[in-house]
């Protein structure tokens, strides 16, 4: 008889089971109570009131301050009407309002007494304007 080989097998480690973390127990949801049975009033639909708009004289403008020079005291006007020596303009604007004479004009330098639509002038002026103040015929 042959002797026969005895093998030693490794043992197997049996893995241990993992341990849960406890969990945190959460209080039950509260319930809501029930709808009362009557009858809702319908919902109003909001509508916005609006307001009147402000009345700006647009009838009379006449042209837009493009530019200020407050050392010449002159204004850079972009005419949208004719304008000539002697009209009565009133300068308005969100800090500006006041009313004055044209008495000198000028496109690049050069005097002039009457300037048409589209022309950009130079104005001297009494007081400090701003860009984007209106010039209206009085």
């Amino acid at each position: 008889m042959s002797p026969k080989k005895v093998t030693k097998r490794k043992a197997i480690k049996k893995k241990k089971p993992l341990k849960k973390k406890p969990t945190l127990k959460r209080k039950p949801a509260l319930k809501k109570k029930p709808a009362s049975r009557k009858k809702a009033a319908p919902k109003k639909k909001l509508t916005l009131k609006k307001k009147p708009a402000l009345k700006k004289s647009k009838e009379n403008v006449i042209g837009i301050i493009t530019h200020y020079f407050p050392h010449v005291r002159a204004a850079v006007i972009k005419l949208k009407a004719p304008l000539s020596v002697g009209d009565t303009v009133k300068i308005k604007g969100h800090t500006t309002d006041f009313i004055q004479n044209v008495i000198s004009m000028q496109i690049d330098r050069t005097p002039l007494t009457k300037a048409k639509k589209g022309d950009e002038i130079g104005l001297l002026v009494d007081s400090r304007v701003r860009q984007h103040d209106t010039v209206s015929k009085v």
